[in-house]
């Protein structure tokens, strides 16, 4: 049991990791075309370890065998956090290199879905050690 809950905190840390480097990426880079290749590289490696989070959580959870408040939240935390990044992507991939407009439009609604993103998980934490 130890060794499942250690992965699975592990697991959170660099889950965590990814959305500041991806928050990091759009506050820094400029260029719109770069920022989406660096994204794109990111996503996949985002939605495994999300899914690694919700395998070693559920793990956790049976092997628990109780069903607490912090386990009702973390399920429609996991599911939130891959339907918002799903809706970044789907946005960000129908932008092409010559709308500047949209692509100005996409950094601010970029920094916003990272910055929920991480609130989310922050947010789990503290209550997770509330209860």
């Amino acid at each position: 049991m130890h060794s499942a809950v250690q992965m699975h905190v592990y697991t959170i840390y660099f889950f965590l990791a990814i959305m500041l480097f991806n928050l990091y990426s759009v506050s820094k880079e400029k260029e719109f075309i770069v920022l989406a290749k660096r994204l794109k590289f990111m996503t996949p490696l985002y939605h495994l370890t999300n899914a690694i989070v919700i395998y070693t959580g559920t793990i956790v959870a049976f092997y628990a065998q109780t069903f607490s408040i912090t386990i009702a939240l973390m399920i429609p935390a996991s599911i939130f956090l891959l339907v918002i990044e799903i809706k970044r992507y789907k946005k960000m991939r129908v932008i092409k290199h010559d709308q500047i407009e949209l692509q100005n439009e996409f950094f601010v609604y970029a920094k916003k879905i990272y910055t929920i993103e991480i609130s989310v998980i922050i947010a789990v934490y503290i209550i997770s050690k509330v209860f």
